[in-house]
């Protein structure tokens, strides 16, 4: 899953998220029924017969995630997903992708520069070093609390700690996880 969601236009939602079954020539009854649950679950189902340009930015991205999601991979690839999002919606949708994907027991690797957006979803966080890139830190996190919503788990005293410590590490403050 890209920045973008690099939906077609000339594609019903339906159609874009069934694309990546259709190349791997897998339309299955078994996979269309998949989809039909996930496009329920990500209340895109009333949607899937509209054109990307009808949906809004969350939307899209949920069903950039569908589409992703649809042909089962075992391990989910997101590059930066949420950085074309203004802010509010980029909390909704990342909290929202994050519970889609804790709930379906996938692992994912997220791609991002954005500390806090890191420490709010992440289990475990890893920083690279400049080129040639490195693993220059690896830290767990967890909370005490529902990881539901994003602004309580960023209230919390832990998201501020990860937060003080992994800046340290990226701005070399010769912190060491």
């Amino acid at each position: 899953m890209l920045q973008h969601d690099h939906l077609f236009e000339w594609r019903t939602i339906y159609q874009n998220v069934i694309l990546g079954l259709e190349l791997n020539h897998a339309l299955t009854e078994d996979n269309i029924a998949y989809v039909e649950t996930l496009l329920k679950d990500y209340e895109l189902y009333a949607f899937k017969d509209k054109k990307p340009s009808e949906l809004s930015g969350g939307m899209r991205q949920r069903a950039a995630l569908i589409r992703t999601m649809a042909i089962h991979p075992e391990l989910l690839l997101l590059d930066e997903p949420f950085s074309a999002l203004d802010f509010q919606t980029r909390l909704s949708v990342s909290a929202d992708i994050a519970q889609i994907i804790r709930r379906t027991g996938k692992t994912a690797l997220l791609i991002t520069h954005d500390l806090s957006e890191a420490i709010t979803l992440a289990d475990r966080v890893i920083v690279l070093s400049r080129r040639p890139a490195s693993i220059k830190c690896e830290m767990p996190i967890t909370y005490p609390i529902d990881r539901s919503d994003p602004l309580a788990v960023r209230c919390t005293k832990e998201y501020q700690d990860y937060f003080n410590h992994l800046w340290e590490v990226l701005t070399d403050g010769q912190s060491v996880c």
